[in-house]
């Protein structure tokens, strides 16, 4: 169990016209996660995560905007939890990402997954997509993941023309630019145990969000530990030669002033939920923590999910604007992750 933590953001990037909110617009949300990401590198955090959802008020095309933190910052991961691959061209994926990546120095970690509900029906076949005869959505968008993995290895595949435009390198072509080693920096969002062991095959690594099929009716963190657990031994059974990662994402909050007691305070999420995430398959929903630091740290220890990973997750309140959120991580850094030996 990794004692030291790399502990970085998740953002939805959630925007409203709600006199409330301070993202009103998607170009508040935007500038202001680049802001934020900013903040939390000067504040020693590990990393800036963004969330991925189509046809919704939060963030979506994620490239743009890690090339944009990726310019502005020079320390910290940057990445995404998740990407949903039904909706993906593999190919132009691949030449963003190369792309992001370089801009950033080689400090992408992207994460990937089959996808979840989403706010329409079967929005991926708006983008051009459609799972093949007797294959589901699922299927497709762990294919997708697979062509993707196998372009980022930058291996020529598509047959030059014989009179170029420009003039080509010998043999075959791959998708430019291409990023070295970013094919090593790829995880998978798993719901399931099943799919984590798939992920650990691949040569992928480990993102367990706050919800995941619930297999055995056992709490949340005692789930998500045994699929942590189930991922490694997979991971070693397929004799990768690196070490494998995980992230675990929680919402967290350390009660420190006024502000934290009026927004958190009387947080009533404080026990798992059970729901189902589509007709088929139930799930369970990962409590939140909102306490004083002392008593915070002690709920935390307990969490064994929380323990197996390397790497937290924060999901930060985006729609509180930079400088809460800036608060709600240095507040995390600074009066919990020490007591519990993570810095």
């Amino acid at each position: 169990m990794p004692a030291n933590k790399k502990i970085g953001f998740l953002s939805f990037g959630h925007w409203s016209p709600s006199p409330h909110s301070q993202t009103r617009s998607a170009a508040d949300a935007l500038l202001q996660s680049i802001d934020l990401a900013v903040a939390a590198e000067e504040l020693g955090a590990d990393g800036a995560f963004f969330r991925v959802h189509h046809f919704a008020r939060q963030l979506a095309s994620p490239f743009p905007l890690l090339a944009a933190v990726g310019a502005r910052t020079s320390r910290i991961e940057i990445g995404t939890a998740v990407i949903d691959m039904r909706y993906e061209n593999p190919l132009y994926m691949a030449e963003d990402a190369g792309a992001a990546d370089l801009i950033a120095g080689g400090r992408l970690q992207l994460g990937i997954s089959r996808g979840s509900p989403e706010q329409v029906i079967d929005g991926w076949r708006y983008f051009g997509y459609a799972p093949p005869e007797g294959q589901t959505d699922a299927d497709m968008g762990r294919h997708h993941a697979e062509v993707f993995l196998d372009v980022l290895r930058g291996q020529g595949f598509a047959k030059p023309n014989p009179r170029p435009m420009f003039a080509n390198p010998p043999g075959l072509l791959r998708v430019e630019p291409h990023s070295e080693g970013l094919r090593e920096r790829i995880w998978w969002g798993a719901g399931s145990n099943a799919t984590a062991i798939w992920a650990a095959k691949l040569g992928m690594h480990l993102q367990s969000s706050t919800l995941k099929n619930d297999e055995d009716g056992r709490p949340f963190h005692i789930q998500q530990a045994a699929q942590i657990r189930a991922f490694r031994e997979a991971w070693k059974s397929a004799g990768h030669a690196r070490e494998p990662r995980v992230s675990v994402s929680r919402s967290i909050f350390a009660l420190v002033d006024d502000r934290d007691r009026t927004y958190f305070g009387g947080s009533r999420e404080d026990q798992d939920q059970i729901g189902f995430i589509d007709p088929k398959t139930r799930a369970i929903f990962g409590r939140s923590y909102a306490a004083e630091p002392d008593v915070l740290a002690t709920q935390l220890a307990e969490d064994e999910a929380i323990a197996e990973a390397d790497t937290l997750l924060l999901t930060v309140p985006n729609q509180l604007g930079v400088a809460y959120n800036a608060h709600v991580i240095e507040a995390i850094l600074t009066h919990v992750a020490p007591a519990l030996g993570w810095r």
